[in-house]
């Protein structure tokens, strides 16, 4: 019989070897406080290229409570957390990175609010410390304009901290879609959604693993993943250039039959350059949308799990799991888990790391 969980953490990695051993340690000890030891943390290496798996398995066979999850190669922070929501089996799930940024600690907090009746309770970012102005300038106007074009109401300086019911993680991962914005997902779901403001640390250790490149590229997703109102500007801009082409070949013509001389090259020329590039703009945009279709017509795995670790034993997968959906990996990943768990040692993290 499979042992049951009351909570479960997971956590994507991606370099984050110096921090690792501190955010387990605080992790598990607010968990303890919370679930006795009726949890497990899920760590996942999402292609690191430092120590990070070492830290990870060195964790699972120190700790009872780890389970260490190794992808393939970098499949990026969304499909990392996703893999790891995959796995879990607590009642309860919080996701959370390990950067130490978002406060372990909180989820006695997030317990207690869901204990009053709430389905999903999120960390609000009330304060961002150790983050450039830059940053900070470029999410607010990130979260303003999602806000205002998506189809759903995804809250404002909210990140994927977050403390879910096992109904609702079971809901996000039938969803099939491989462009993930998993904030929005959740908001899309629906029930009984609190927000819990806090004040967002500076990292332990290590620096940013998002930057700029991967930051516009995550807004995109998550834009073209929720509106389609990029598409609709697309089409007011079209019908309106075509307007003024028009209104522009009736004044060309107007002077002809006057038979006076149109004059101005540079100005026709700007023009036709203002004209082509409001074209441009709008095949990119319409490409995007095109080019996620395609994606989503591959019918790949969303991620490809090279190995899995706990009590520091390898734990095998079914040949075909790659080809299973959400709800198979996971029975899958259970069975697989089920006789690792029935010969866990009691093993006592905290009192190892005092």
């Amino acid at each position: 019989m499979s042992r049951e969980f009351l909570l479960s953490i997971v956590a994507p990695c991606h370099n984050e070897e110096e921090g690792l051993r501190e955010f387990c340690r605080r992790a598990a000890a607010t968990a303890r406080h919370i679930a006795g030891d009726a949890f497990e943390i899920i760590l996942v290496d999402d292609g690191s290229t430092d120590g990070t798996w070492d830290v990870i398995a060195s964790l699972a066979g120190e700790v009872t409570q780890v389970l260490g999850v190794r992808l393939m190669r970098n499949h990026g922070h969304q499909l990392a957390a996703t893999a790891g929501l995959a796995a879990s089996r607590g009642q309860r799930v919080l996701l959370i990175d390990a950067d130490l940024q978002d406060p372990p600690e909180l989820m006695m907090m997030m317990m207690t609010i869901m204990d009053r009746g709430a389905d999903v309770v999120y960390g609000q970012r009330a304060r961002r410390k150790g983050e450039s102005w830059f940053k900070l300038a470029s999410a607010s106007l990130f979260y303003r304009l999602l806000s205002r074009l998506a189809s759903v109401a995804i809250p404002r300086d909210v990140g994927d901290f977050r403390l879910m019911r096992r109904r609702i993680v079971d809901i996000l991962l039938s969803m099939p879609e491989r462009d993930r914005f998993i904030r929005g997902m959740v908001s899309w779901i629906g029930g009984r959604q609190v927000a819990l403001p806090y004040e967002r640390d500076a990292r332990f250790a290590g620096v940013t693993k998002y930057p700029l490149r991967k930051m516009v590229n995550f807004a995109i997703d998550a834009i073209t993943s929720f509106s389609t109102v990029p598409l609709r500007i697309s089409t007011w801009l079209g019908m309106v250039t075509a307007a003024a082409a028009i209104a522009l070949l009736i004044y060309t013509l107007v002077r002809w039959i006057e038979s006076e001389t149109i004059v101005g090259w540079s100005s026709i020329m700007a023009a036709i350059a203002a004209f082509s590039a409001i074209q441009l703009i709008c095949i990119g945009i319409i490409g995007e949308y095109i080019g996620r279709l395609v994606q989503e017509n591959k019918r790949r795995p969303m991620f490809v799990i090279e190995s899995l670790v706990q009590n520091g034993h390898s734990i095998d997968l079914a040949s075909d799991f790659a080809d299973m959906t959400a709800a198979e990996k996971r029975r899958a990943l259970e069975v697989a888990l089920a006789t690792q768990i029935e010969a866990l040692p009691d093993t006592d993290y905290l009192k190892m790391h005092r």
